[in-house]
């Protein structure tokens, strides 16, 4: 037996003869459903320890020769990936897990970097916490999470997003990025969590690209291939998405790695391009470039890759997004497109590095997966998660919203970024909502079922679909004077006191109407309640 501290295992970097006991370990951990397959092809497997853009290690066990571990860095090259590497496949054999080979890979790789990156990500799973710990424990910090996003055999699990910075990455960072309003909260935190004082400005009032365009959609051919290269507008000077393929590349090379482009065309003339890759195991897609001449294009052309999506069975679309387009990113919030990570310092563009935003929309339902991860990644995980949950109830919410009083004199922009501070709540009958003389932290938007409102343990009445509530305590700012416990199944909004006041700092025109509203709907509940109380004393008597 090993000894269990673990002596008898070295880590070392890989050669090519270790392909079959890579392959086979591999098979062992993950049986025959690991989501990358080519580690269980041996050739292939050579070939990245061969290259010169994977870094591949391996645990071998002294006496035996037996690979108990493996893992591996890939220097992704070209576009926004130069200096970029994805620290991933880390591998323990069932039999010594628990001792820390896990660890010595990570502090091995770290160690062979030598000035080869500027930034490292992780995409972990987090159906345990044993990798995200890993990760936290080298200096990587979670900048977001992938709902959805890793399959294993026919599961998908979340996953949790992690950098490290390197060398003077986040020196070269161009500052001051401009964000939509939903992205604010996710750049606030991963600023603050590489080191950087968050000075990301939220741009209120940035339009997305028209739509509605009728531009002829085709595939890329030899023959446009040259007219597109001379399309620099959106492509080189101002880069909005980025991604590790990019069209100087060769069409060759794009087909060999599965990129494809959707072309638009005017009257023969091309005005647009949207490039992306498939990953048919993942069943995901990954836009990479997107080029105009027509800014009306960008709308058309995405409509075009949805239906592809569609027509091929893709779950999950991403798109890293420049932090300094808030256009773009506008414009993708608007077709379901939702903030996923933000990622300081991961584009390298021109001489300096750009933030981004990583854009993912599931084209699903979100389900209820496990996230069991260690803070932070834990915190920055469920955030991330409730916003795509927010996002399948928003049409009834919004429905909800459009019924009330407190939206009266609210524009569509208004009630719309209004709404998108609000969060969601399933809750189950017999739950207390809030409890009397508790804080006065949020309010509450009743999109379905029914909760009572008591004071004193006497019920005063009820609040249903389309009603709110808590903006008493809300607006005064006082401890609640009633308790409120829902009586049937729930589905509520929820927007607390700091998402409520930072709203108002950054829109004080919403801020205004609401609170006027608000007052007006306190004042008309208060003459309810006396009229309650009056008829109560006048039964009585």
């Amino acid at each position: 037996m090993p000894s269990p501290a673990g002596e008898s295992v070295r880590v070392r970097e890989a050669v090519d003869t270790d392909a079959p006991r890579i392959t086979e370990l591999y098979r062992i951990v993950y049986g025959t459903g690991y989501v990358h397959p080519r580690f269980y092809d041996e050739q292939e497997v050579k070939r990245m320890v061969h290259g010169h853009d994977t870094l591949m290690l391996v645990a071998e066990e002294a006496g035996t020769g037996r690979i108990v571990g493996a893992a591996s860095v890939l220097f992704t090259k070209g576009a926004y990936s130069d200096l970029v590497g994805e620290f991933g496949r880390l591998v323990v054999h069932p039999d010594f897990r628990g001792r820390r080979i896990g660890t010595r890979l990570m502090k091995e790789r770290l160690a062979r970097l030598d000035g080869r990156l500027h930034i490292g990500f992780a995409e972990v799973r987090v159906c345990n916490q044993h990798s995200p710990r890993i990760s936290q424990r080298h200096g990587f910090v979670p900048v977001g999470a992938l709902p959805q996003k890793l399959v294993f055999g026919d599961t998908r699990e979340h996953g949790a997003y992690l950098v490290k910075h390197f060398g003077n990455a986040l020196s070269l960072r161009r500052n001051h990025p401009r964000i939509v309003p939903e992205a604010h909260r996710l750049a606030e935190r991963a600023l603050s969590a590489v080191g950087l004082e968050p000075d990301a400005v939220v741009d209120e009032d940035a339009a997305p690209y028209p739509a509605g365009s009728t531009y002829a959609i085709a595939e890329l051919e030899d023959e446009a291939y040259t007219s597109l290269l001379r399309i620099e507008r959106g492509r080189i000077r101002h880069r909005e998405i980025f991604g590790p393929q990019r069209l100087h590349y060769g069409l060759y090379k794009l087909a060999a790695s599965h990129a494809h482009y959707i072309v638009a065309k005017d009257e023969g003339r091309i005005v647009g391009a949207l490039g992306y890759s498939r990953d048919d195991i993942e069943r995901t897609a990954r836009v990479f470039e997107v080029i105009h001449a027509e800014e009306d294009a960008i709308h058309q052309l995405f409509e075009a890759l949805e239906e592809r999506c569609e027509a091929e069975g893709t779950e999950i679309v991403e798109v890293d997004v420049s932090a300094y387009a808030p256009r773009m990113q506008r414009t993708l919030l608007g077709m379901e497109y939702l903030p996923a990570a933000y990622v300081p310092a991961l584009a390298f563009h021109e001489v300096e590095r750009l933030d981004v935003v990583k854009m993912m929309r599931l084209r699903g339902p979100l389900q209820d997966l496990t996230f069991d991860a260690p803070e932070p990644t834990l915190s920055v995980g469920l955030d991330v998660l409730d916003t795509f949950a927010a996002r399948q109830v928003l049409p009834r919410l919004a429905r909800a919203m459009g019924r009330l009083d407190l939206c009266r004199g609210l524009s569509a922009e208004q009630t719309a970024r209004l709404l998108g501070e609000f969060s969601t709540d399933a809750i189950e009958a017999g739950r207390v909502i809030f409890a009397q003389g508790g804080p006065p932290d949020r309010m509450v938007l009743v999109v379905s079922g029914r909760a009572g409102v008591s004071i004193d343990g006497e019920r005063i009445g009820a609040v249903g679909a389309g009603e709110t509530l808590g903006e008493v305590s809300f607006l005064s700012d006082t401890a609640r004077s009633a308790s409120a416990v829902a009586e049937i199944d729930m589905e509520v909004g929820v927007l607390t006191r700091d998402r409520m006041e930072a709203l108002v700092r950054r829109r004080p025109d919403i801020g205004t109407v609401v609170y006027r509203n608000m007052a007006r709907g306190l004042g008309e509940k208060l003459r309810r309640a006396d009229r309650r109380v009056t008829a109560r004393q006048t039964s009585a008597t």
